[in-house]
């Protein structure tokens, strides 16, 4: 492997830490890039390797917490004494008696009940402000609203309860008490400007994922060769974004070339005049957890006992093995699948046992209605697994091939060709490798290659 970047030669800059920069930010680490990443909007629950620009002047919680430091469970909020406090795999409440007073925001995944957020209620049960909790039980900010429910200002807080930054929605400014100097600064790029002086980065090469702040922030750092690059992942749309256009009109003061990450986003924007000599198509380095073992076992992740042709599928397909888990309990709708003997049933099934079934299983169907769970398409693509699924239920198109979704109506042709798959092997490889083009895997090498 080639030398890696330099720490202060490169950075990636997001505006949050979403599942696609979560991807970028692997893809560029497995490269051999030693990008470190700063995030401008922090969630409270970023990995280690992750700086924030509001988190960079709040303090070491991990420290001044010390055995406490680990995330609240949701039963560990503070709340007024007879105050009852509950909650599900999806969210809990707190209660008044027969009123609502608050609502609890888990971090993912949403089945540990660990707290991010809590909304409080007035008398009309209108949000009046939301208190923001991190990875380390500690409370970090707090937005204030108005009496109509809209936001007014954040306040951030250090590990040692010391008020630091406030933002004010209304004006867009953000003032900072560092040390014992206070700072005012009349927008976020401004804020993350100065963030990025004291991090010492105002000389690194910019990669960024966003046309707001993060784009902003490149244009006012100082001009250099343009080798600043925006890694595209919003879905496509009808025109080109008129901050993209900057880019590709060349007056774009850093950024000379956009990396795009969605193959639909691409081919839009080649469609609507795109230069091809600035607009690149670019996926993601995966980490795959195994290789797929032709075994004729499929899993189901479910959160209800909504599967579509469920019955229909697996009297189709009595050679398939069918294991279908949920974090909660299964209604009598469901149990009754246990009747057939190529189904299995795991109820409040445990993360090891999930881990297992990932591992287990060949196939996954993603033909369950309701939100997904345990990011189930995306593990049974790091698992290589091959996926299908229905329009109606498709939780996650980016890890699918498009032929392996199927309109409810045709539920005969999936059946058809997942038997036809599972009896030719050489077909079921070919299937796995549109799988990953779909996805648009990438070699590392393409990575360091497009990225230089």
């Amino acid at each position: 492997m080639e030398k890696n970047v330099e720490i202060n030669d490169m950075l990636l800059l997001l505006d949050n830490y979403s599942v696609e920069s979560r991807s970028l930010h692997e893809s560029l680490k497995q490269a051999g890039y030693d990008c470190p990443a700063a995030v401008i909007e922090d969630d409270g629950f970023l990995p280690d390797d992750c700086l924030t620009a509001y988190g960079f002047f709040l303090g070491d919680f991990k420290k001044e917490r010390g055995e406490a430091a680990r995330p609240r469970y949701f039963n560990e909020i503070t709340a007024p004494d007879y105050w009852e406090i509950s909650g599900d795999n999806k969210s809990g409440k707190v209660q008044d008696l027969d009123r609502d007073r608050g609502k609890i925001f888990y971090a993912e995944p949403a089945h540990r009940r660990l707290v991010k957020a809590v909304d409080w209620y007035d008398e009309r049960g209108i949000v009046r402000f939301s208190d923001h909790y991190n990875r380390y039980g500690g409370l970090y900010a707090r937005t204030a609203f108005d009496a109509k429910g809209k936001r007014v200002n954040k306040s951030y807080f250090s590990a040692a309860g010391r008020e630091v930054i406030v933002e004010n929605y209304i004006t867009g400014d953000i003032i900072l008490n560092e040390a014992e100097e206070v700072k005012f600064f009349r927008s976020k790029t401004d804020f993350v400007l100065y963030f990025l002086e004291r991090a010492g980065f105002q000389k690194s090469r910019i990669f960024f994922n966003s046309l707001s702040t993060p784009f902003f922030v490149s244009q006012r750092l100082d001009p250099q060769a343009k080798r600043d690059v925006l890694f595209w992942q919003e879905p496509e749309r009808e025109d080109i974004p008129g901050n993209m256009q900057v880019i590709l009109n060349g007056k774009a003061s850093r950024a000379a070339r956009i990396m795009v990450q969605k193959r639909k986003s691409y081919e839009k924007l080649i469609a609507l005049g795109a230069r091809k000599d600035m607009v690149h198509r670019l996926g993601f380095i995966y980490s795959f957890e195994r290789e797929n073992g032709h075994k004729p076992e499929a899993l189901i992740c479910t959160n209800s006992d909504q599967i579509e042709h469920l019955e229909r599928i697996v009297k189709a397909l009595p050679e398939m093995n069918f294991h279908i888990a949920a974090l909660t309990e299964m209604s009598s709708k469901l149990t009754g699948m246990g009747l057939y003997v190529n189904v299995n049933l795991y109820p409040n099934v445990k993360m090891k046992v999930l881990e297992e079934l990932f591992k287990k299983c060949d196939y996954y169907l993603d033909i369950n209605h309701q939100s997904e769970i345990v990011s189930a398409v995306r593990r049974a693509f790091l698992n290589h697994q091959l996926i299908f699924a229905f329009q109606e239920t498709v939780h996650n198109r980016d890890f699918i091939a498009g032929e392996h979704i199927y309109s409810s109506d045709h539920a005969g042709q999936m059946i058809s060709d997942i038997r036809n798959i599972m009896a030719d092997a050489n077909l079921l490889e070919r299937h796995l490798r549109s799988q990953k083009e779909a996805a648009m895997a990438e070699d590392v090498n393409i990575y360091r290659k497009m990225c230089m």
